[in-house]
């Protein structure tokens, strides 16, 4: 298998080199989530969220991207993006490639779970009311 692509960036996610660095002729299916950011959270209306990131935070992307890799064996990717982010943007954006649907949707679920947990990345919700808040701290 190539090298994993597990990127921390500031910049807008290339969607389609995430899904170029799992895809290949073996691949029956491809599976594809954004995380984008929505206008609202808990009955409140959102108008932009800030990312921030450990430094470290890549390496930790890394490694969950490769052991997911290396437990499943469906190639995986996944670029997460910190900075300030607008309604509509892609915070995340992962992929999973295998040669039956069922199996890259299960991993691509899974990725997207311990990305959430496991790598340290906080975001800060700025509301319609000028308020704002750190969320999942």
């Amino acid at each position: 298998m190539s090298e994993t692509l597990a990127l921390v960036s500031t910049e807008v996610i290339d969607e389609a080199a995430v899904r170029a660095a799992v895809d290949g002729p073996d691949a029956g299916a491809v599976v594809m989530f954004h995380g984008i950011i929505r206008n609202h959270d808990g009955g409140e209306s959102v108008t932009a969220l800030d990312y921030s990131s450990h430094p470290d935070a890549e390496t930790f992307l890394a490694r969950v991207v490769n052991e997911e890799r290396e437990r499943t064996g469906i190639r995986l990717a996944a670029v997460h993006r910190v900075g300030a982010l607008g309604i509509g943007d892609a915070a995340l954006v992962a992929a999973a490639a295998s040669a039956h649907r069922r199996e890259a949707f299960d991993a691509i679920e899974r990725l997207v779970e311990r990305i959430k947990h496991e790598v340290p990345i906080w975001k800060r919700q700025h509301y319609t009311d000028r308020s704002s808040e750190w969320v999942g701290l």
